[in-house]
């Protein structure tokens, strides 16, 4: 991801006249982010005020969460108080900084930016919200505001459903000179399957907590059409020239593809082909092993929603076909024989033979494959897998004074991203290993009092990011999920 040259108080002038404000009552002010503190200078403030906007300047208020947080005061500083503090800044920071909702079309709107960067990500707005679902039945505001990312989300799938990235309108920016079918309504146009996956899951999960059945219209049965046609595409049946094609002027090897940006073939099989990764780094083959196997995850999910809510049965019958497909595709390609490890799965795979083993940080990765898809944390082939990524085997892995984790190269050497610690936690049935993941994460704020994108494994006050709304939440996700059960 990279940041817009724009400055931030013309985003919210852009903000204000395409959502057509003013806003809600409950949405707040706009967040005008602090001015970057030298790292060093930030003091350890693990007792101490929290580091929220103040109340006038909190984008959105949700009664629940707030509750929440009080909820858990006594017994996270009992533990820790520097868990509570960090748990206070992180998981309402999605609300409190990143979130714009209007009802001024008669539908509900809500544009999310991932923080740092004035845009927004179909991945992480999804993964952003995600974790305020299991409220929203207590919060009526709130629910609005997650129905408005899904219908927003619908939206950009629409426009194009290649893109990765959104701006709030046509508004162009500063990737309009990319080798690609760039539109003014787009941030970036790298295609990745997660970013069609996470709306799915999102929708269904919202769905199912809700029981709100007026999401599934006419939009979202165009935005399943666009989504099997692209998955179909990249499928490569027709041979590896397809309809997406991507190039970029740049020094980074992962910000472009090679062959005149279709890049390395993938021989037809059964996966789909995905060009860009979750960190948006190029893949290096092109059927990237995690995402297929969130595909089949959520294929199935919006195949029961075609099913019961929309009777298109055709559409249904489509979704469960190709998902079974990619299914038997992984089984047959994904699966590798390590020599230490046995069987484990690949991180992606051509299926002319070439794999390559490693795994990387952002999400879907080989580590959350439990979290996010319908693979069982019991498995033994994820189990083997989970053993070889978290060890100096993955070159990826990286141990120092400050922490270890998996990073990637989006951020370089040396620099684990500290998502890869809450996703271990997520994926094991180990209380202690949990525990000791939330002892770690706690050691790579820098004392900043934040999740960051990446640290440096010896010196956790060098870190990449220091807005960055979907580890912040995702952190606080963890902690509800230990502590408030």
């Amino acid at each position: 991801m990279n940041n817009l040259k724009q400055p931030i108080n013309m985003k919210r002038i852009l903000l204000t006249m395409l959502l057509g404000a003013p806003m809600v009552a409950y949405s707040a002010n706009y967040y005008e982010a602090p001015a970057k503190a030298k790292k060093q200078e930030v003091a350890a403030q693990s007792t101490i005020k929290d580091l929220r906007p103040a109340p006038e300047k909190r984008l959105f208020r949700s009664e629940a969460i707030e509750k929440q947080i009080l909820d858990l005061k006594s017994k996270l500083t009992a533990i820790n108080p520097k868990l509570y503090w960090m748990f206070v800044n992180c998981f309402p920071n999605t609300l409190d900084t990143t979130v714009w909702y209007s009802n001024e079309s008669g539908d509900d709107d809500t544009f999310v930016i991932t923080g740092d960067i004035e845009a927004m990500w179909l991945r992480d707005s999804a993964a952003q919200v995600w974790p305020y679902l299991r409220y929203v039945n207590k919060d009526e505001p709130l629910r609005h505001l997650i129905r408005g990312v899904i219908r927003r989300q619908l939206a950009c799938i629409l426009i194009d459903p290649y893109a990765n990235a959104f701006n709030i309108g046509p508004t162009g920016g500063e990737w309009q000179s990319d080798n690609t079918k760039m539109k003014k309504e787009l941030h970036e146009r790298k295609y990745e399957i997660d970013s069609l996956c996470y709306p799915l899951r999102l929708a269904y999960a919202y769905w199912q907590q809700t029981g709100d059945t007026s999401i599934f219209d006419e939009k979202w049965i165009q935005a399943i059409r666009e989504i099997l046609h692209v998955f179909q595409d990249q499928q490569n049946w027709n041979g590896p020239i397809t309809n997406y094609r991507f190039t970029r002027k740049t020094e980074a090897l992962h910000d472009t593809r090679s062959n005149k940006g279709y890049g390395h073939p993938g021989k037809p099989c059964g996966l789909i082909a995905s060009a860009f990764r979750p960190s948006d780094d190029s893949t290096i083959f092109p059927y990237l092993v995690p995402s297929n196997f969130f595909a089949v995850s959520v294929l199935r999910k919006a195949a029961i929603i075609l099913n019961d809510v929309n009777k298109e049965y055709g559409l249904a019958s489509d979704c469960r076909r190709m998902a079974t497909q990619v299914e038997e595709a992984l089984q047959k390609y994904a699966v590798v024989e390590h020599p230490k490890y046995g069987k484990i799965y690949a991180f992606e795979v051509d299926a002319y033979g070439s794999a390559l083993l490693m795994d990387d940080s952002n999400a879907p990765s080989l580590l959350c494959l439990p979290y996010l898809t319908d693979v069982s944390i019991d498995d033994p082939i994820y189990q083997n897998t989970r053993k070889f990524v978290w060890s100096e085997d993955n070159p990826y892995f990286f141990k120092g004074k400050a922490g270890e984790g998996i990073g990637g190269p989006h951020c370089g050497l040396n620099k684990p991203w500290p998502m890869s610690l809450v996703m271990k936690a997520f994926t094991t049935n180990d209380r202690a290993e949990k525990e000791w993941c939330v002892q770690q994460i706690l050691k790579t704020d820098g004392d900043t009092g934040f999740m960051h994108e990446s640290f440096n494994k010896d010196d956790a006050k060098d870190f990449t990011r220091s807005w960055f709304a979907w580890a912040n939440t995702l952190f606080g996700e963890l902690i509800v999920d230990m502590y408030a059960q």
